[in-house]
């Protein structure tokens, strides 16, 4: 713990030089959001989310903790929680809790802080957070504010209603859609990343791949193409098995890294996965990436027959069906960057 102290206040001048604002100095009201049903250790949920509090309560910060009340209900939390003068926001949980906290966030000034408790915990992989809920509270206070852009996905819920999402780790679109539309929220719980290695490998060896159609705007240009899976990506690293998923994707970006399954063959897809583990530039057939501002997916129309049901997921949560427009709102949302990540 003195290493990443003596680390941080070393970084200091540098982000100052950088243009980025500490927030240490001013973070004076907090709130921990916190899911209960977030991660595999549920048991010690509580104990996790009062030892963070306990680190800004330490640090003379005025902060209090509530769960989540789904994804409704964590939207308005986090709009009476500015209201009554919170300036930082802290979701406690997996890529799914800051998801929903990001729906009352984007487009105010208040910072968004991340205490790592989930499952896959993506975007604080991408961030480098420490993992200990103390430590990652201790790099919230000295870390910097940064403002970021951030995904937005408009969908068709499973009634035929049209709704919106914002998302900061991934929009998915056909199988691994599917994956969220099968994994057993129980067994998520108790079995945490194996139960995504499981179902991931059954879909893999089982799931009959249907095509869709996109049109892609590009930062060059616009192209159309039919492909069984698309993701629009804004992280580096996801961490795990995954680890770097689309090559040449940034939160420092102000677009997505869009990444293209134009094949069926399931070994292009293992392939695809074994690249990103491995930290290779191996190029797949039929799999290709390329920069984008927007991305608009629908199904096909060419028989007369109904089109399959294509899945949308955001983040790790699935949201309904296509057709789906995918875009970028830049200067969206304050996101605290520990300032080892600089």
């Amino acid at each position: 713990m003195g290493d990443k102290r003596q680390s941080v206040g070393a970084s200091v001048p540098l982000l100052l030089r950088s243009g980025l604002s500490l927030h240490s100095g001013s973070m004076r009201k907090a709130i921990l959001l916190y899911n209960p049903l977030s991660g595999s250790r549920q048991s010690r949920r509580q104990s996790d989310v009062e030892t963070a509090l306990a680190a800004l309560l330490a640090a003379g910060v005025e902060a209090s903790t509530a769960p989540t009340l789904g994804t409704d209900g964590t939207a308005q939390q986090v709009k009476d929680a500015i209201a009554q003068g919170c300036d930082t926001v802290f979701a406690c949980g997996g890529d799914g809790t800051i998801h929903d906290v990001l729906q009352g966030l984007v487009g105010t000034e208040v910072a968004l802080g991340i205490i790592p408790l989930g499952t896959a915990n993506s975007l604080a992989h991408d961030l480098d957070l420490p993992s200990p809920p103390a430590l990652a509270a201790q790099a919230a206070l000295a870390a910097a504010s940064r403002r970021i852009a951030v995904g937005r996905v408009e969908y068709r819920d499973f009634e035929g209603k049209s709704h919106s999402r914002y998302f900061t780790v991934t929009v998915g679109v056909g199988v691994d859609a599917h994956l969220f539309y099968k994994l057993n929220p129980g067994a998520k719980r108790r079995l945490g990343m194996t139960a995504y290695y499981v179902k991931a490998t059954r879909l893999w060896l089982t799931h009959k791949m249907e095509h869709f159609a996109v049109e892609i705007q590009g930062t060059h240009q616009a192209c159309q193409a039919e492909v069984t899976q698309l993701l629009a990506v804004r992280i580096q690293n996801f961490g795990g098995v995954l680890r770097e998923l689309a090559p040449g994707a940034s939160l420092e970006r102000d677009d997505l890294r869009v990444v293209l399954f134009h094949t069926r063959s399931r070994m292009a897809y293992l392939t695809y996965i074994v690249r990103g583990l491995l930290g290779t530039s191996w190029r797949v057939p039929g799999i290709e990436l390329m920069h984008s501002t927007s991305v608009a997916c629908r199904r096909l129309s060419q028989s007369s027959s109904p089109s399959p049901r294509i899945l949308v997921e955001a983040d790790g949560e699935l949201l309904g069906t296509l057709p789906a427009e995918i875009s970028v709102v830049p200067d969206a949302v304050s996101l605290l960057v520990p300032n080892l990540h600089q």
